[in-house]
């Protein structure tokens, strides 16, 4: 996911993506610890949105948006 598109996200819709996004992390790591992914690059793809969505939250309490 852009950044472009974080920004554009309210509020709600941005925790409840971070929260998709964690447990969509969660299953990943878990599925490759089974059997080997096909594309491993998917894990750090969602750490890295994750990480989006978290510097978007912080910018905005600071901002006061939050």
């Amino acid at each position: 996911m852009k950044q472009s598109v974080i920004i554009e996200l309210s509020n709600d819709d941005l925790i409840e993506r971070l929260e998709e996004e964690e447990k969509q992390l969660v299953k990943l790591k878990l599925n490759h610890a089974v059997s080997p992914l096909e594309n491993p690059h998917k894990i750090t793809d969602y750490r890295r949105t994750i990480a989006r969505l978290k510097t978007e939250m912080q910018s905005r309490k600071f901002k006061g948006k939050l």
